[in-house]
């Protein structure tokens, strides 16, 4: 029995691996792909829709997918959205045309319910009080994803463009017959949701609905100000560093190596210990104040360049991530009840998609005017969503029902 615990856990950790390294692996091979297919002056654009896409795709499908999970169990959905993720790869490798890559990027969007489905499945078979912690190691397990994805593209990429999106594909297909045979479904018969109508698979009446409970409203709109800041930083680190410290990929790509052994250091073992003496809604408020004192030091940096203070900025920005993102998903999880998990979930999914197709809007529209606004607006956004989440006092939120 135990045995099988552990099987199961570990599938729950290399999806949430899959996930990053697949989002990432592309990230040095992109441009390449598309410059096949459109001239040099719209690689850009075309680089920036198929990133996004994805994205804005999720924002309609997520909620829907966790609403589904709630009715029908996790595994099914956990499933399909790893089904969804081979076919997208399968398109972007096969290529042909913007439009192949383009429809990849779709599929993949629209299936994309398994960061949601897997949190819920992680809130059906934990206790409230220890879910935070739970969540800290899926954050470590998708920073880790993150700092080795990019490298194993550009590796494989030396074979030929198409063979890392082949290589992910035949993985996450490998994972997903992994889990239909060991993975159990974790929704009880008596927490399945009772009824399911085309409101629950609207993106727009799910967070009708969950707006309707002050407690989770503020929280949403503290997370949605805090990942608009964070994806609008995102969208300029690059251009940023290359511009202020003459860098070029080799030095981005080993910053970014190392944001990634942050991630491992603050969600996979920082943000456990803290939430051992300290309560989620304190671990968030501490991980808002140092990403937004960070990015304040990162507009600083621009008037003042120094290796010193940029190392600073990054290291507290990174540490203050992994400590609210787990606090914050914990949070939302204690608020409603077990037939709501997949729902409630997805609707987190779907606000922070949305903030990673407007965040890189923002980040590179006010960057023209000034190479340190970007932080320091991002500052003045993170301080805006701590003053939100302040007033959330009580450990445990009023429960909501479906």
């Amino acid at each position: 029995m135990e045995n099988n615990k552990n099987l199961r856990w570990s599938f729950i950790l290399v999806t949430m691996f899959l996930n990053t390294v697949g989002y990432s692996i592309i990230i040095p091979i992109i441009p390449f792909l598309v410059e096949k297919y459109v001239s040099e002056s719209q690689v850009a654009w075309y680089v920036g829709l198929l990133l996004s896409s994805y994205s804005f795709c999720q924002f309609f499908a997520a909620p829907g997918l966790g609403a589904l999970s709630d009715r029908f169990g996790r595994k099914p959905i956990l499933l399909i959205s790893l089904f969804g993720s081979v076919i997208g790869y399968l398109f972007l490798g096969i290529g042909g045309s913007i439009s192949i890559l383009l429809l990849g990027r779709v599929i993949d969007g629209l299936t994309g319910g398994n960061v949601s489905t897997i949190y819920a499945y992680l809130a059906d078979v934990t206790e409230p009080k220890s879910r935070g912690k739970f969540y800290g190691m899926l954050g470590a397990a998708a920073g880790f994803g993150f700092m080795i994805g990019p490298a194993i593209g550009g590796f494989l990429a030396k074979i030929s463009l198409s063979t890392p999106l082949f290589v992910a594909a035949a993985v996450t297909f490998l994972n997903m017959i992994w889990g239909a045979v060991i993975l159990k479904e974790s929704l009880h018969l008596d927490h399945k949701a009772n009824k399911l109508n085309l409101a629950h698979l609207n993106p727009f009446a799910q967070f009708n609905h969950i707006f309707s409970f002050a407690d989770l409203r503020r929280l949403f709109i503290s997370a949605f100000t805090f990942f608009l800041a964070m994806n609008a930083s995102y969208a300029v680190y690059g251009v940023y560093l290359k511009d202020v410290f003459k860098w070029g990929p080799t030095q981005i790509g080993l910053l970014l190596f190392f944001v990634g052994i942050l991630d491992i250091i603050s969600q996979g073992y920082l943000v456990q210990k803290l939430l051992h003496v300290y309560q989620e809604n304190k671990v968030a408020k501490i991980g808002l104040v140092l990403v937004g004192l960070g990015f304040a030091a990162g507009a600083l940096v621009t008037v003042y360049p120094s290796l010193i203070f940029l190392a600073i900025a990054v290291i507290i920005i990174n540490i203050g991530d992994g400590l609210y993102e787990p606090s914050f998903a914990g949070l939302i999880s204690n608020a409603v009840d077990q037939k709501m998990q997949g729902r409630v979930q997805g609707a987190s999914q779907s606000m922070q998609s949305i903030t990673r197709v407007i965040g890189p809007l923002i980040g590179v529209w006010v960057f023209q005017y000034w190479k340190g606004l970007p932080f320091a607006i991002e500052s003045l956004l993170v301080f805006a969503s701590l003053s939100l989440v302040y007033f959330l006092t009580k450990n445990k939120l009023m429960s909501v029902k479906s």
